[in-house]
């Protein structure tokens, strides 16, 4: 017999629901409100929150210094080449682990999350000498491939939790029907998986959007996404507040449309095989 819920604890947990999203919101609420105002009331003591002169002449200013569409177009094609990437290598790896696991499995599997752990400046110097080398300093191929190597092990492990919950007998059932490795893994565990690698798809492209240390250090025109974008307005004079938050509020406005629009597909694959 399930336990009943008083009302007064439904509503204590909604309110504390409430203050840990608005807690959370405050910051992107408190830039995009400093994006319309102008420089001095930016900075002034104590702060305005709706009381104040909106003003556009920021956005104006961010349109004529920088090509805007540039910049997002740059983070388009290396947030969306890297997602993909790292997807196709994943799914069959996080397949392999998952139901043709070996004895290094789980070595490998925290081998993996171990490189995690090592704080990219660690290995900026290698890197960025190889990329001269080989001519991929500042080129979107560059930052697809730097981007990739370092979200994959996440999306493996994400999708190898995933595909952990995923009965083996209906893969099983599968190949005595006849079905090959590969129409097992498109015609059987991908569609059956669909909320988690939607999950882990959605999660990698906004790890990838937001990435700055490596798009600071390998770009700095041709292929500068909006993380670029967004530190060019740190300059040896200060910083420009009001302008910095019209900036970061051009840059996260898309990936906050994608998460918005995106929200119930992501909560479906973060609670993916919790209730069997």
């Amino acid at each position: 017999m399930a336990r009943r819920v008083s009302p007064a604890r439904i509503c204590v947990s909604t309110a504390a629901a409430w203050l840990v999203g608005f807690a959370i919101f405050f910051p992107i609420l408190w830039m995009v409100l400093a994006s319309f105002k102008t420089e001095l009331e930016a900075f002034s003591t104590p702060p305005s929150f709706l009381f104040f002169h909106w003003t556009l002449e920021n956005y104006a200013t961010v349109q004529q210094r920088s090509d805007y569409l540039q910049h997002a177009f740059n983070s388009v094609v290396v947030a969306g080449g890297s997602t993909l990437i790292a997807m196709l290598i994943a799914i069959p790896a996080a397949w392999s682990m998952a139901f043709a696991p070996s004895k290094r499995t789980k070595d490998t599997l925290l081998w993996m999350l171990s490189t995690k752990m090592m704080p990219p400046v660690g290995v900026l110097v290698p890197i960025y000498l190889l990329y001269r080398t080989f001519g991929l300093l500042d080129t979107l191929g560059g930052l697809v491939l730097v981007l990739c190597l370092g979200n994959l092990p996440i999306v493996v492990w994400m999708l190898f939790t995933y595909f952990k919950e995923i009965p083996k007998d209906i893969l099983e059932a599968a190949r005595m029907d006849g079905a090959t490795v590969g129409r097992e893994l498109i015609y059987v565990l991908t569609p059956m998986a669909v909320p988690g690698i939607a999950s882990t798809l959605l999660l990698n492209v906004i790890l990838a959007w937001n990435e700055a240390f490596w798009t600071l250090n390998l770009s700095s025109s041709e292929a500068a996404p909006l993380t670029v974008f967004i530190a060019s307005y740190s300059s040896p004079e200060g910083l420009f507040w009001a302008r910095l938050s019209a900036a970061s509020t051009l840059a996260i406005a898309p990936i906050l449309v994608l998460g918005w629009f995106s929200q119930r597909q992501l909560v479906r694959g973060l609670t993916f095989g919790a209730v069997k």
